[in-house]
């Protein structure tokens, strides 16, 4: 029976893992967009983000409870990672805002990884300790939450990469065209000073 639970436990450990993806959105220029999770007092929730493309890749963010209250809030953030516990019971609504970009639209790649809602009361068992599959699930969802973040990670790193190698070749496209535009310049001023050479002993034979 224990062997049969942990293996389900396992699967669904599995597929927990496998299921959790992270979103890409396209934030415009002036815009903001914002996404919405309701969820009970004491859920753990954790925002990921990264900024892939546009402009400085950098974006506002910011966190609100069901009253209003700001959970967390950041200016011109490239990437980051803030998790929190839900105060209260409500819907909790999370922001990415372009307000400050003229023209420019955003690309960001981001997660919400909410946790399961605290138990009310667990088993108790007749020696007034808790039943040692409950511990087993508790460490299985430990887990299961280390792999995500391990998961979301990778994809970040990913994307940072991603991001890294355009910025680099960007750059070397950058430095071929300045280089073939100096070159260009050389050889212009090579050309114009032996004209002038070339016109200066004209002139002079012909004086």
């Amino acid at each position: 029976m224990v062997h049969s639970t942990v293996g389900l436990l396992a699967i669904v450990l599995a597929l927990a893992v496998s299921t959790s993806e992270a979103y890409f959105i396209t934030v415009d220029a002036h815009a903001e967009e914002c996404f919405f999770d309701k969820v009970k007092m004491g859920t753990k929730m954790g925002l990921i983000f990264e900024v892939a493309e546009g402009g400085f890749l950098d974006i506002d963010v910011r966190i609100e409870g069901p009253d209003g209250k700001i959970v967390h809030s950041g200016e011109r953030e490239s990437n980051g990672k803030y998790t929190f516990a839900a105060h209260m019971d409500g819907i909790y609504r999370y922001c990415f805002s372009n307000q400050m970009s003229t023209m420019t639209p955003k690309i960001v790649m981001f997660t919400m990884d909410i946790g399961e809602a605290p138990a009310e009361g667990g088993e108790v068992g007749a020696d007034g300790e808790e039943p040692s599959h409950n511990k087993l699930e508790d460490m299985i969802k430990e887990l299961s939450t280390a792999l995500t973040g391990v998961k979301h990670e990778q994809e970040y790193m990913s994307v940072r990469d991603r991001i890294h190698r355009a910025i680099n070749e960007n750059t070397n496209s950058r430095v071929v065209m300045w280089s073939f535009f100096e070159a260009l310049v050389l050889v212009a001023m090579t050309l114009g000073q032996v004209y002038y050479l070339k016109r200066f002993f004209e002139v002079r034979r012909v004086v």
